[in-house]
């Protein structure tokens, strides 16, 4: 009974320090947005991409790059910074594709490799995405998924895709929707470089 008691209470102190902000909250000003605001002469597009675990095959972390009319990214929970890419509540701007490599290489090691799930959407789809992550916001540590999906959720086409707090399990889900390309992202450091 003890035993059942101590991992109920080590159980109910995780949840809740897993809930806490962990990093601290960005507020990039409007001049900062503008300035390094990217648009690409790529197609429109939703780019998942789930940093997982190269022993285990669990994820570690979901994020959203958003290919509309400019480049953002939707990283809740994120602790990628860097001063050409301001954040404002965990959307990103001004994701060149030199920054979406260094968002990549912070986050593939020798440990985790970067699994990027991309489809085709309409440039409607891809505003709406965006619009849908700032209204979604910063999230709690441990909620990468679960905001992900939400934002997804609003979207037409991407109803269906179910809700879960574990990455791998999101990216299992958007790999079974039509015209889904996946590639991986290897490196062998230590990582965060």
């Amino acid at each position: 009974m003890k035993l059942l008691r101590a991992a109920t209470l080590l159980f109910v102190a995780f949840f809740i320090s897993a809930c806490g902000y962990g990093t601290p909250d960005q507020f990039a000003s409007q001049n900062a947005i503008k300035k390094y605001a990217y648009v690409s002469n790529e197609a429109p597009s939703l780019t998942l991409l789930t940093m997982v675990n190269n022993r285990t095959g669990r994820g570690g972390h979901s994020s959203l790059l958003i290919n509309g009319s400019q480049v953002v990214l939707y990283d809740p929970a994120g602790r990628w910074k860097n001063p050409k890419a301001p954040e404002r509540h965990d959307v990103v701007y001004g994701l060149t594709p030199q920054l979406q490599q260094r968002y990549k290489s912070f986050h593939a090691r020798s440990t985790h490799h970067v699994v990027s799930e991309k489809i085709p959407v309409s440039l409607a789809v891809a505003n709406q995405a965006i619009a849908a992550s700032i209204v979604q916001g910063r999230a709690k540590d441990a909620t990468c998924s679960i905001n992900t999906t939400a934002v997804l959720n609003q979207l037409p086409g991407f109803e269906g895709v179910k809700s879960t707090y574990f990455p791998e399990k999101l990216m299992k889900r958007f790999a079974e929707l039509d015209g889904v390309v996946t590639t991986s992202y290897y490196e062998n450091d230590v990582g965060k470089n």
